[in-house]
């Protein structure tokens, strides 16, 4: 019936579809990442408003904390942990001294 051969696809050796399929990557890749750095003026003018708003904050309460005091006819001591001075907002102490 059929007069000739066959006639097939081209196929690739077995072991170089397999290998193939090794080398995708599915999901993110591993390891760090590279950010690159901010321009240093932004990085400048960043340090700069923050050390502003430092200073400000420690302004008002210094100014909160003389007003109290002079309105009230008995001394007033303001409680600030050493560590906590400076990072983040004033809240309940974790010592427990009692």
């Amino acid at each position: 019936m059929a007069q000739g051969k066959q006639k097939f696809k081209a196929q690739r050796p077995g072991g170089v579809k397999k290998q193939q399929q090794q080398h995708k990557q599915k999901g993110p890749k591993k390891g760090g990442r590279v950010i690159a750095p901010k321009k240093a003026h932004v990085v400048q003018q960043q340090k700069l408003k923050k050390g502003l708003e430092v200073a400000i904050r420690n302004r008002i309460e210094q100014e909160v904390t003389q007003r109290a005091s002079s309105s009230l006819h008995k001394s007033l001591n303001v409680l600030k942990s050493g560590a906590a001075q400076g990072s983040g907002p004033p809240g309940p102490s974790t010592s427990s001294s009692k």
